[in-house]
C-alpha cells in the first residue's frame, strides 16, 4: 500500500507578520519543517530588514531555504523549485 501524501500547508504574508509563529505553534501538534520562499532570506548575511528565524527557532522547526547561497550568488525561481522539490523528497519532516 502506498504511503498518504503529506499535507503542505502553505503559509504567506508579508514580512514580520507572524508567519514563523504559526509554524512554532504548528510544531506542537506535527512534526514538521520550514521551507522559505522569500527572496532576500536565501542569502547568507542578508539578516537585518528580512526577519529570519533565530537559531533557537530553527532548532525547533528546521528552516530550508534560508542562508542558502552567498550575497554575489545568483538565486532564480527555477532553482529554487529544484531546491524546493528536493528537500521536501528528502523526507525531512517525517
Amino acid at each position: 500500500m502506498a504511503e498518504p501524501k503529506p499535507i503542505v500547508p502553505v503559509i504567506v504574508g508579508p514580512t514580520a507578520v507572524g508567519k514563523t509563529a504559526v509554524v512554532l505553534a504548528l510544531r506542537r501538534h506535527w512534526k514538521l519543517v520550514a521551507i522559505s520562499a522569500d527572496s532576500r532570506q536565501v542569502y547568507r548575511g542578508l539578516d537585518i530588514g528580512t526577519a529570519k528565524p533565530t537559531a533557537e527557532e530553527q532548532q525547533v522547526v528546521p528552516h530550508y531555504g534560508i542562508d542558502v547561497v552567498g550575497p554575489g550568488e545568483r538565486y532564480s525561481a527555477g532553482r529554487f523549485a529544484r531546491d524546493a522539490a528536493g528537500w521536501l523528497a528528502s523526507r525531512a519532516y517525517r
